[in-house]
């Protein structure tokens, strides 16, 4: 195996093990602390910064990625090939898993720790707004095909060039300023596992749409860009 693919994975575990610490640590640790409560407006640029100082320090290593539906539907794009996805989402998993792991220590590190829904993701009676099943997969298939629409076209060669990152970044923070109140967000399957594991039992029962939907909606951006918005130029 090439020593790059090791490089690519090592950029991908710790690229997912950033956001997943940054974005639901700041969930978990800051949202409601008194004095500070940073609230939905906070969480949701606390993603986004995980996504644009990742995607700057990671994205010549890996193209960035972070997130399994980012690189499936990338590969359904025609942008990534579709033999290295294997890798790829392993380590983006991992990554996450390590990061909630890490977060859970930190969490319940205090005399009467309570780590409420950790950041986990949920529908029905576990969405933060009571959203029914239908709305949550609908809410993160529109939000993941949006989010694809928006990386395939910060990152074509017609793009202006050094700005990809931040057009990511602000959109994966206006995606959580719409979606948290329906699903508390995930459009990233890695993200919803790690957190999962560590978090109220519900959320591993409820973890198969948070798999299911991003992809779906990572593909169906995919399609929409190379029916609609592409050109010969863009790979």
């Amino acid at each position: 195996m090439e020593h790059s693919t090791y490089k690519k994975w090592s950029a991908e575990f710790i690229g997912t093990f950033w956001l997943t610490l940054g974005g639901c640590g700041s969930a978990v640790l800051a949202a409601a602390f008194p004095g500070v409560g940073i609230g939905l407006l906070g969480v949701s640029l606390a993603f986004g910064l995980t996504v644009v100082t990742g995607a700057y320090a990671l994205g010549p290593i890996s193209g960035g990625h972070f997130n399994p539906a980012v690189s499936i539907g990338l590969a359904a794009a025609g942008r990534f090939k579709a033999s290295q996805l294997a890798g790829y989402i392993v380590s983006q998993v991992l990554g996450a898993i390590a990061a909630a792991g890490i977060l859970y220590l930190i969490a319940t590190g205090k005399p009467g720790a309570d780590i409420g829904g950790f950041a986990t993701n949920g529908y029905g009676e576990h969405s933060p707004g009571k959203y029914s099943l239908y709305a949550a997969a609908l809410c993160e298939v529109v939000m993941t095909a949006v989010f694809l629409i928006v990386i395939l076209g910060s990152t074509a060669k017609r793009a202006a060039g050094g700005f990809a990152g931040l057009s990511i970044g602000l959109c994966l923070t206006l995606i959580h300023l719409i979606s948290i109140p329906v699903t508390n967000t995930s459009v990233n399957p890695a993200r919803s596992t790690g957190p999962a594991l560590f978090g109220p039992s519900y959320a591993v029962s409820e973890l198969w749409l948070f798999w299911v939907a991003p992809i779906v909606g990572a593909i169906i951006g995919a399609v929409i860009y190379r029916a609609l918005l592409s050109n010969s130029n863009d790979d």
